[in-house]
């Protein structure tokens, strides 16, 4: 009986995955991920060049752990004569989730123009499109339902009954996304952004049935972010996203306090500690720690769950570590005198 509940359970969970809307991966890091957010926040960044990898495992306390890894690069130069500037990117997502293998893997070329909209280089509005193709697939072997038992028990050799059309599906995907930012007060350190994205509004079919179509939904993120020091060698970074997919809704937002461990100010120095933590509503409370040892930084956050699963997971949800590089190329055109802001 337990054998035949367990994989009862995983089959009828797996059959539920498929025949509903569905959802994006997410991150505890989000904002070590930018242009999943938010193609319009590529280039939003104090260099030429970025590279971003973010590791995430979750659930392993409660079934098989999903793993999803993130890995975004970016390339900003100033363009014409104005204080305009341009940013190509990529983004690269992984995901693998489950008991079928159920992996995803999307490969999503960027491309942001930042205006100019102050003669001080302060202030920009960005445009931001991204698109490329996603490929699925589930590995045959491991699905069970229950028409694969007999009555006495799991029957490997039945058929599971469902009417799959491919275990491998490839489509195209697209989001678009605008953002404004600008510097609070005198210092060009201090700024702030806000957007607004649209994804998947091409509304691709991604699921694997023949039957009934299903499109997977189109996703609206609200991002958010300040930037502000608090003492010559502190300063707060405070950032959060409203995201609303189909039915579901996540907020998710919190802060973390920088401090400067190589000089007196904080904008110079090279090796800085950051402490702070994030709040996933009705889901987890995530603590954060990250460390610059410029122009490399690594981050490691851990979500406590606090959602209903609290009690079959323990509180245990999952960690994320991420890992940036970021700098300045030695060049006539670098952004690095053609823009002050932003500086995140």
């Amino acid at each position: 009986m337990i054998f035949f509940g367990k994989h009862l359970s995983l089959g009828l969970l797996w059959l539920c995955s498929f025949q509903t809307y569905s959802q994006d991966v997410h991150f505890s890091q989000f904002f070590e991920a930018p242009l999943w957010r938010n193609p319009s926040l590529a280039g939003l960044f104090n260099g030429d060049i970025r590279f971003q990898g973010v590791y995430r495992t979750q659930w392993g306390s409660v079934t098989v752990p999903f793993q999803t890894g993130s890995f975004n690069g970016e390339y900003k130069m100033p363009i014409g004569g104005a204080n305009d500037f341009i940013t190509l990117g990529g983004q690269i997502v992984y995901d693998k989730a489950g008991t079928t293998n159920f992996k995803t893997t999307s490969l999503l070329p960027t491309i942001n123009y930042h205006k100019s909209l102050s003669g001080e280089k302060n202030t920009y509005l960005s445009l931001g499109f991204m698109g490329g193709m996603v490929q699925r697939s589930i590995d045959r072997s491991k699905i069970t339902t229950a028409s694969q038992y007999d009555g006495s028990g799991y029957n490997p050799f039945l058929d599971i009954n469902e009417d799959i059309a491919n275990y491998n599906k490839t489509y195209g995907d697209a989001s678009v996304g605008l953002s404004f930012n600008s510097q609070i007060g005198e210092s060009e350190y201090d700024n702030f952004f806000v957007g607004a994205a649209f994804h998947h509004f091409n509304r691709p079919q991604n699921s694997f049935y023949r039957n009934p179509a299903i499109e997977l939904d189109p996703k609206w993120v609200y991002p958010f972010g300040l930037r502000m020091g608090l003492t010559p060698n502190t300063y707060l970074d405070v950032q959060g996203d409203f995201n609303k997919q189909g039915t579901y809704t996540e907020v998710l937002a919190g802060a973390m306090v920088g401090f400067g461990l190589s000089g007196y100010d904080f904008n110079e120095s090279y090796y800085n500690i950051h402490f702070g933590g994030f709040v996933r509503w009705n889901d987890a409370i995530i603590p954060v720690i990250k460390i610059d040892f410029l122009p490399f930084s690594a981050a490691f956050s851990y979500d406590i769950n606090v959602s209903q699963l609290r009690t079959a997971s323990q509180g245990r949800g999952g960690f994320e570590l991420s890992i940036s590089y970021r700098g300045f190329f030695d060049r006539s055109n670098s952004s690095q005198n053609a823009i002050l802001c932003p500086r995140f």
